[in-house]
């Protein structure tokens, strides 16, 4: 320990013995030299007589350096060799430039005459194209942007008069000119009665057994013979048999168990005599319950209506409402096909102001149907329009007032198509109903819907009522049910709305013609339905 001790003594004192005092600024060469002496200016060199400085040329790179400034690089200034910098005095007659001021005036005329710097070529920046507005894109469909407004026919001026001649479609409804005037009923489809035949042998079993390949959906029934009282468990089975050949047929599921539970309840009990047939028994069960449904609770005259509204010295207005595509437009021309051939006036209300193309459509119709009725002096059909864009409730408004002044007899209220979740499309058609307080609403439904159909109608009778603002606020008062012809059997459509609304099936659509229109035959719908 006392070694090492010694040690640092001996270590320290040799630092103190080599320790050399500092000079301060005031003692160095540098506190005498000024500012003025550290400039180093290009021409020094050859004014001073050449200087001792020896240094590298400095070296470029290939591809240029652009962050590279005009001083020495790092690499010049280790070059340079500390012995051969000699201190350069600069004279006072010089200004800060390191030049004398005739010097600097010559400079100053030389620049002057030379003028200003011509700019590079490259920098000159290239006058980039004015960009074009939006084009309209031409189809090649034989059209082009120029051609709108000679295709456009929304001004009377501008519409020509059309020749119906040749007009093949024209001449077949010509033929049905003054045979409209009474709708006829649906064409009944007998079902097969073999299978449904109540005088059948039903004692003999064996028998009964090989024609039951063709007994359809009530083969089931035949095992139930006897003076028996019929209970909910025994009808179980088949009631969900049933139920699936309703919703088959198109019936929605919640209606289809409502008419099968109400007819369960119905046959629950009852007892059935020796020779009847289950069969039997639930079939007219089934047609009961179904005629109840089909039956309207009040009747829908439209002539005896339009007749007595007339005698009060008012125009009879009906209004069209439904969903998008369903037919509104096509059916109404049939009913208004219809309502000329029994020698009323009618005026169509192109009240339909959203859809394009739905004025054109509706002109087209009016154009028809007065050339195959022409009249003498005023035309039987009239179509009111406004254009797009307008309230609906107004152009309605004015066209009940129009007819009021014009002696037309019938007014149709044509309405955009709208889904029944749509709120502000329900609440334009509630105003319009509200306003104009037509005589009759009818809701255009189209019978391939099945479960939809009673969310369609459940929500337009809830709009109407909800955003009506009254006591007692105007609902649906009768159905048009289109596209009759597209469905073949499956025709549950009909139980659905008339079940959901409770209002009566006014007329049905079953073609592309105007004298495609027919009455609901109650009986031909469930013989349909019940067929297997």
């Amino acid at each position: 320990m006392s070694e090492f001790r010694q040690t640092m003594l001996d270590a320290i004192a040799n630092s103190e013995a080599k320790k050399v005092e500092m000079k301060t600024f005031q003692d160095s060469s540098k506190s005498t030299k000024s500012v003025k002496s550290m400039i180093k200016n290009a021409g020094e060199d050859k004014k001073a007589g050449g200087s001792k400085v020896t240094s590298k040329k400095k070296k470029k790179s290939k591809g240029g350096n652009k962050g590279a400034t005009n001083g020495p690089s790092q690499e010049d200034v280790n070059d340079i060799d500390p012995g051969a910098v000699e201190e350069v005095d600069v004279p006072e007659e010089l200004g800060e430039s390191g030049l004398d001021e005739e010097t600097r005036q010559q400079n100053l005329m030389k620049l002057m005459k030379k003028g200003p710097k011509p700019k590079d070529k490259k920098d000159t920046k290239k006058t980039q194209p004015v960009k074009k507005g939006k084009q309209q894109r031409d189809w090649g469909l034989n059209g082009k942007p120029k051609d709108d407004g000679s295709l456009d026919f929304s001004d009377p001026k501008q519409r020509q008069p059309v020749d119906f001649q040749g007009d093949l479609d024209l001449e077949k409804e010509r033929a049905r000119v003054n045979q409209s005037a009474t709708i006829q009923d649906l064409d009944v489809e007998s079902s097969d009665d073999e299978d449904m035949d109540p005088q059948e042998d039903v004692s003999a079993p064996r028998k009964s057994k090989q024609k039951s390949s063709g007994y359809g959906l009530f083969n089931m029934f035949s095992s139930l013979v006897g003076s028996k009282t019929l209970s909910k468990d025994d009808m179980g089975p088949v009631m969900d048999k049933m139920r699936d050949h309703l919703i088959a047929k198109n019936v929605a599921q919640e209606i289809a168990e409502k008419v099968c539970d109400s007819v369960a309840k119905k046959l629950e009990g009852k007892v059935m005599g020796t020779f009847d047939r289950v069969t039997t028994v639930v079939r007219s069960g089934m047609e009961e319950s179904l005629v109840q449904i089909l039956t309207p609770q009040r009747r829908v005259d439209i002539l005896r209506d339009a007749v007595e509204a007339k005698s009060q010295g008012r125009p009879f207005s009906i209004t069209f409402c439904g969903v998008n595509g369903v037919g509104k437009s096509t059916n109404l021309a049939k009913i208004c096909f219809w309502l000329v051939e029994n020698k009323f006036r009618v005026l169509i209300a192109a009240c339909d102001t959203f859809r394009s193309g739905a004025v054109e459509q509706l002109r087209t119709h009016h154009r028809r149907l007065n050339a195959l009725h022409p009249g003498s002096g005023t035309p039987m059909v009239h179509l009111y329009e406004k254009g797009y864009g307008k309230d609906s409730a107004g152009v309605a408004m004015e066209a009940i007032k129009f007819a009021n002044d014009y002696d037309y007899d019938i007014v149709l209220i044509d309405t955009a198509g709208r889904m029944q979740d749509n709120e502000p499309l329900m609440r334009a058609l509630t105003k319009l109903i509200k306003v104009n307080q037509p005589d009759l609403i009818l809701f255009v439904g189209e019978a391939l819907v099945g479960n939809e159909a009673v969310d369609q109608l459940s929500k337009f009778n809830r709009a109407l009522a909800d955003f009506s603002d009254s006591q007692n606020p105007r609902l649906i008062d009768g159905i048009v049910l289109t596209k009759f012809d597209t469905i073949d059997d499956k025709v549950g459509a009909a139980i659905s709305m008339t079940y959901t609304t409770g209002q009566p099936i006014v007329f049905v659509g079953t073609g592309q013609t105007y004298s495609d229109l027919r009455n609901l035959n109650a009986k031909a719908v469930i013989n349909t339905l019940l067929r297997a």
